[in-house]
């Protein structure tokens, strides 16, 4: 007669308790952890951002000119008396219409030119292209003012060296409205154009080389190829440089100042940074100048909240 042995059964340790529907379980012990790393730069980023648009947005609702930062006459509360003004001035328009096409004009050229030399990059032998990044990244790494002054310096109608090339004579292209915004144009794609160029060649390294050999077996052309194949694998890329060049040309200010000599004749070439700097500091009228800067500031939040929906799309599709 055979005993036939049971196994033994292990013993497992009780799951916890699930909490109630409605109730929170118990918090973990590390949970505040990122948060304690992330403090310091919290208090950095609101001292340094939340505050001064605070103060702007507070200024723009109230009159504050240079009588009241004199103490000559108290501050006095204006609602939204001086957006009022703003709107109805219609010099702020054209300023605004002058801003959006100018800045929409430097980032589509911008872009134009990024993404070709992005493409010639990828053409090219390793020492052009380390002579081409180095040329790039120098006119990056230039200050503004600098390059400006030097741009300002090559059109002068009496000793720059592109009215000679050109043989333009004494012709001044600061003087006409069209000419001065082309010029400032110019300088803003040189400056910019290398962030696009490395950020768009960096993309273009990480697409499968199989699936451009496969394209180009199939005979489609480098442009169709770029079209129907490259640019849609670079979406999110695109996406990103295509709403930062936005922010940044929205907002320029040290070129027109610098090449216009503060805004052109009779404030011909205006842009909002520069129309409100006028409003605020040559003016006086703090308010008015902080008004334009809060508009400036919606504009440039609903900009960045659409890059932020655009870059969540992408990656859901991703």
């Amino acid at each position: 007669m055979t005993t036939q042995l049971t196994p033994p059964v292990e013993k497992r340790p009780a799951a916890a308790a699930c909490p109630a529907p409605g109730t929170r379980g118990p918090r973990r012990p590390g949970a505040w952890t990122p948060w304690l790393y992330l403090l310091p730069a919290l208090v950095v980023l609101g001292a340094l951002l939340v505050y001064p648009v605070y103060q702007l947005g507070l200024i723009s609702f109230l009159e504050y000119t240079q009588a009241q930062v004199s103490g000559g006459e108290p501050t006095s509360f204006q609602g939204f008396g001086n957006y009022a003004t703003l709107f109805s001035d219609p010099q702020f328009w054209q300023v605004l219409l002058a801003t959006v096409v100018f800045a929409a004009a430097c980032v589509v050229t911008t872009l134009a030119v990024g993404c070709a030399l992005a493409v010639l990059l990828t053409r090219v032998r390793a020492l052009p292209r380390l002579v081409l990044m180095m040329a790039a990244l120098g006119a990056w790494a230039t200050p503004a003012v600098t390059g400006s002054t030097v741009w300002v310096f090559l059109f002068d109608p009496d000793f720059g060296p592109v009215n000679r090339l050109l043989g333009l004579g004494d012709f001044s292209w600061t003087y006409g409205r069209y000419s001065a915004f082309a010029l400032v144009l110019l300088e803003v794609v040189w400056c910019s154009f290398p962030f696009v160029m490395v950020t768009v060649y960096a993309g273009i390294r990480a697409v499968p080389t199989e699936v451009l050999e496969a394209a180009a077996l199939d005979g489609a052309s480098q442009w169709r190829i770029w079209r129907s194949v490259t640019a849609p694998m670079l979406r999110p890329i695109l996406v990103v440089v295509t709403i930062q060049s936005i922010i940044w040309d929205f907002k320029l200010f040290t070129q027109i100042y610098v090449m216009t000599n503060g805004g052109g004749i009779a404030g011909q070439n205006l842009v909002l940074n520069v129309y409100a700097y006028q409003k605020a500091f040559a003016s006086s009228q703090y308010s008015l100048g902080s008004a334009i800067g809060v508009v400036m500031l919606l504009i440039l939040l609903a900009v960045t909240l659409v890059y932020l929906r655009l870059l969540r799309r992408q990656g859901e599709e991703l």
